[in-house]
């Protein structure tokens, strides 16, 4: 019988000593064929070189041997006994040995993967063909079973991932779906910008961290509480609605529906009972201003730069009511526009000859489908107002920004006239820097409580009402969309839009404030208005 090859010669890079140790199999079989050896070992040139350790055949390999086989090696096999057999490979310029174990399958040689050394250690390696032998032992194919450990371990990783997923679901918080909510369930004209403030300030941080889950009116009530507290009914009023609204969302929709185990928290909260008894939310504010205190608001603008203009020191003096500002506030009340509305009045939009202001759709409130552009006819008191403050910029806005990259925000002048009313905020505020808090626009000493710019919108929409304009007229006047009742239709047909009546209205307006306050009173001093520089003690 012919074998596959000669004995091996030594190696001249492997010592003597060591190499003797070292013998070659000649396996009695025909001549291999043209791709090497039939039953398999690796190929050495024209040898198969299987290399045994320096015990000889029958004994196991030491990591100490295996840590000295030579680079030389590479593709020669090395036998461990028990049928584990590995291939001298070169890895990263070491010597490295790819172990598998060898048996028959169906009457085929097989093949088994153990693991790469020093990768994986022997003793778990020779474990691997251990249990790779038991296996075929008992009728089992180590390779298919290999697969089926894969797929288990893979089955147990996803049931993992699953049932962490699921607790992570149990385990929402309110801030959770309160940031589900602002992203997908609610779209406001400011993009949520107030709401985002009111619970940033006001509701996470008391109840964001709770578990939806086990969230109960006690939770809602406790904000709601601190807000009260402080006096703010009309705020806990909104974030009520607000929290009523997002739950409401949430009782529709998974994953937040099945941890509203007890349903809608909000539904159980009875707000009247916990504002204070003098509030009443049906009718949050009624505050119309006399016409004593009209006359009163004039004098105390002109008061307020008389008392400047005769300071000896304008440096440390208190700053008058910005010449803007008060523009704005006879412009409201003879319009009956909102602060907001007004605040984004753009000079294109303003036809002195004309007499009209054209607020676009985007500039007004309400809800976005239902939000229409308005005409505004403006009375000679008005025009008066509106050609003064154009008058005090260069800006394409009517009422610019500071910084004069865009218009003024209509907060801004509800800031100025209530740092004015001190009187009517809490007692224990401690007051901001570098703004004003007196009581220099404090109206009647008090007696009908603080005043604000929406206010003025109601006081002259009542004006209106006291000089026999219809009621529907004025809440055209006031941008309202019209109410049809459960007639809807009605709307979409009558199309009439009362301009005639509306222009007759806003004069009739303008003419009993003309009458009731002098032309020099209302028309603010003319003064160049500067930014105070940094470090002035003077107060806007």
């Amino acid at each position: 019988m012919e074998g596959c090859g000669q004995r091996w010669k030594t190696n001249p890079s492997i010592s003597t000593a060591y190499s003797a140790q070292i013998s070659i199999i000649i396996h009695p079989h025909p001549p291999r064929s043209a791709t090497g050896c039939t039953y398999g070992c690796t190929q050495y040139g024209n040898k198969c070189m299987t290399r045994y350790p320096k015990k000889g055949r029958g004994h196991k390999w030491t990591i100490r041997e295996l840590e000295s086989i030579p680079t030389a090696w590479a593709k020669d096999s090395i036998a461990d006994g028990g049928g584990l057999t590995g291939e001298v490979r070169v890895s990263n310029g070491a010597a490295a040995v790819a172990f598998r174990y060898g048996f028959k399958w169906e009457g085929r040689k097989a093949w088994y993967y153990c693991g790469n050394w020093p990768t994986v250690d022997l003793a778990t390696i020779r474990e691997r063909r251990d249990n790779a032998r038991e296996l075929v032992a008992n009728g089992v194919d180590p390779r298919r079973q290999k697969v089926a450990d894969k797929i288990e371990a893979q089955r147990k990783v996803d049931q993992l991932i699953s049932e962490e997923s699921q607790r992570r679901a149990q385990d929402l918080k309110f801030k959770d779906l309160y940031d589900a909510w602002i992203e997908e369930g609610v779209r406001r004209s400011d993009d949520n910008a107030e709401l985002k403030r009111i619970f940033g300030k006001d509701v996470l941080p008391v109840i964001g961290d709770s578990v939806l889950r086990t969230m109960s009116e006690s939770d809602i009530k406790k904000v709601l509480r601190e807000v009260i507290g402080r006096g703010a009914n009309r705020l806990a009023v909104i974030i009520f609605g607000a929290i009523g609204q997002m739950l409401g969302w949430a009782e529709d929709r998974q994953p937040w529906r099945r941890l509203l185990i007890e349903g809608n928290p909000a539904k159980l909260v009875d707000l009247d009972l916990l504002l204070d008894d003098e509030y009443d939310p049906e009718n949050v504010r009624t505050r119309v201003l006399l016409d004593t205190e009209i006359v009163e608001l004039a004098k105390r603008f002109r008061f307020g730069e008389n008392e400047y203009e005769q300071a000896p020191n304008k440096r440390v003096a208190k700053l008058p009511v910005a010449a803007a500002t008060q523009h704005a506030v006879w412009i409201c009340l003879s319009t009956l526009t909102r602060i907001g509305a007004l605040t984004k009045a753009e000079k294109a939009h303003v036809n002195l000859p004309e007499q009209t202001w054209f607020i676009p759709r985007e500039n007004s409130k309400g809800r976005r489908r239902q939000k229409q552009d308005q005409i505004v006819h403006l009375s000679e008191f008005a025009v008066r107002h509106f050609e003064a403050a154009m008058a005090l910029s260069d800006s394409r806005y009517v009422f610019p920004a500071r910084n004069g990259l865009g218009p003024l925000s209509g907060q801004t002048v509800t800031k100025q006239i209530g740092d004015r009313q001190t009187r009517f905020k809490a007692s224990d505020r401690t007051p901001l820097a570098g703004r004003r808090n007196d009581d220099t626009l404090v109206l009647g000493d008090g007696a009908n409580g603080k005043w604000t710019p929406h206010d003025l919108r109601r006081t002259g929409a009542t004006i209106m009402q006291a000089q026999g304009i219809p009621e529907n007229i004025i809440d055209r006047c006031q941008g309202h969309v019209a109410h049809t009742g459960r007639n809807k239709i009605r709307r979409h047909y009558q199309l009439y839009e009362f301009a005639d009546e509306k222009r007759a209205a806003w004069q009739k307006l303008g003419e009993y404030l003309e009458q009731l306050l002098p032309l020099d009173l209302t028309l603010p001093k003319t003064r160049i208005e500067k930014s105070p520089k940094k470090g002035r003690s003077a107060k806007q």
